[in-house]
This record gives C-alpha cells, structure tokens and sequence, in this order.
C-alpha cells in the first residue's frame, strides 16, 4: 500500500507513520531523512541539495522531487511506503502525479490549532539528561526541576507559542490545500487526532484497513 501522511506540525503524524509501517512492514519515506542521506551517500540530486544548502537557499522542488524519485525506486519501496513530508504542496503533489507514481491512500492527522499550540507550548525539556515532560500531561513532581537528574528544565524555540503559530500558518497556507487536491481522488481519509496516542493509532489503522 502506498500511502501519503498529512498533519499539522504537533498533531503526531510521525507516531503514526511508525505504526504504520511495523504494522504495514513498509518504509517511511521522509523528505528530511532521505535528503540527509543524498548528501551522504553523494547522489547527484544530493550534490545539486548540498550546493542550495551550502548557499544557504531552500532545495528546490524538482531537486526534491529528483531525491524522492530516486528513493521511491529502490526496492524496499516496491510492496508500499509512507510517504511523511511530502508533498507538502499542490505542485510537488502534480509533480508525484506526473511520475507514475500510484498513491492508494491519503490520511491526514487533524488536530485543532488550539490543542496543537497547547501540546507543543507545553512541553519542556530537561537541559542536562535530555528528558522530556508537559506541564499538563506529563509534568515533573518538582517544578521547573527534571525527575531524574534535578537538572533545569527549558521550552525549546521550537515549542514557543508564537514559533507554533507561525509554523501552524504556513501549514494552512501551503500544505492544506493537498487535502482537497486529494479529496477530488477520492483518497483522502480523515482522522481525528485524540488525547491519547493509542487511541489515534486505533483510529489509523482502522482507516488504512478499511
């Protein structure tokens, strides 16, 4: 099965990625990985990435495209993937269209603006051992203090509100629009992120088997 992941930023579609591939026993394909990878292993497509990065300008999409392509053909891809981080836009979406390439399903993580910026602003981080907490679900018995080396804990910038929200904003404008792109394809698949991830799993799954 050959599947495309959507989400938010924040609404857990990663979790849900790795389900699906152990239950599935297909690969996640994600765009930041394979990219690293190119650079790696020396590709020409991870040449043409290292020289846009080195400039520091943003990969185009045709290299992207190019990289995606390049690992999409090799052959653990050949009985499914998950795609996760791509295509994050209408024409990189015509683009995998253009290339043959047969997507079965895409689902899309949806959790409300609200609740991401919650979960994510929330979250705190443990400076000295790297243990993770959240004021409301997961919060340290000590304040301020990590559970298990007593170092400081600290918000990410990632994790500050107003970063959440920027992020939360070019989501809408650039990526949201796929949904309907594959609504009209009759793939899209919507599930309802819930409080607890085992209950987001059981919704995916029945989803991708239905």
């Amino acid at each position: 099965m050959n599947l495309i992941l959507l989400g938010a930023p924040g609404a857990g579609k990663g979790t849900q990625a790795e389900v699906i591939c152990k239950k599935l026993n297909i690969p996640a394909v994600s765009t930041g990985n394979i990219i690293r990878e190119a650079l790696k292993s020396g590709t020409e497509m991870g040449k043409k990435a290292k020289a846009y990065m080195e400039a520091g300008e943003l990969v185009p999409d045709e290299v992207v495209i190019g990289i995606v392509k390049d690992r999409l053909a090799e052959s653990d891809c050949q009985n499914g993937f998950v795609l996760d981080g791509f295509p994050r836009t209408i024409p990189q979406a015509e683009a995998l269209d253009e290339m043959g390439v047969r997507i079965d399903k895409v689902l899309e993580i949806h959790v409300p603006d609200e609740k991401i910026v919650t979960r994510m602003s929330g979250r705190r981080v443990c400076g000295s051992c790297g243990a993770s907490y959240h004021l409301q679900y997961n919060p340290p018995k000590v304040e301020g203090k990590c559970d298990n080396c007593g170092g400081a804990l600290v918000q990410r910038t990632d994790d500050h509100p107003d970063t959440v929200k920027a992020r939360l904003k070019e989501y809408h404008e650039k990526t949201e629009p796929l949904k309907s792109y594959y609504e009209k394809q009759g793939k899209l698949v919507v599930v309802e992120g819930q409080e607890e991830v085992a209950d987001t799993t059981r919704l995916t799954l029945a989803a991708i088997e239905a």
